[in-house]
């Protein structure tokens, strides 16, 4: 399955890299893949989806990232709803979603920074 680096996910999500940067520190999302220090973090298109679900929630319900994200999760397993308490139940059109984070990160793709590697060169 493809991954994409975190700058691209970054330009997808319309966040600052810092921001998604330190969600990924603090938070575990099913679908990013990390692993030795100096070893960038790859993010799936479901991992980016889940972030942007998070930051919906995050936005509306004005809620805590890891609220938002264990909620996410739980929305992504089963799109059909979630009970939310007495009469309520959270539900997400993930259709809806999923095309509109791909047509996004099919632009960012284009123009996201490609993260340099290894030391810099010298003059």
């Amino acid at each position: 399955m493809r991954a994409y680096t975190v700058a691209t996910a970054a330009v997808t999500l319309r966040m600052p890299g810092k921001w998604l940067d330190n969600v990924l520190s603090h938070y575990s999302v099913v679908g990013v893949a990390r692993s030795r220090q100096g070893v960038s973090r790859r993010l799936t298109p479901r991992a980016i989806t889940c972030l942007e679900v998070a930051i919906r929630l995050t936005d509306m319900l004005s809620i805590p990232v890891a609220r938002a994200l264990q909620l996410a999760n739980q929305l992504l397993e089963t799109p059909s709803g979630i009970p939310a308490g007495k009469g309520i139940t959270l539900s997400l059109d993930l259709d809806a979603i999923e095309e509109d984070v791909a047509a996004r990160l099919a632009q960012a793709v284009e123009i996201a920074p490609t993260p340099r590697r290894g030391r810099p060169t010298r003059f």
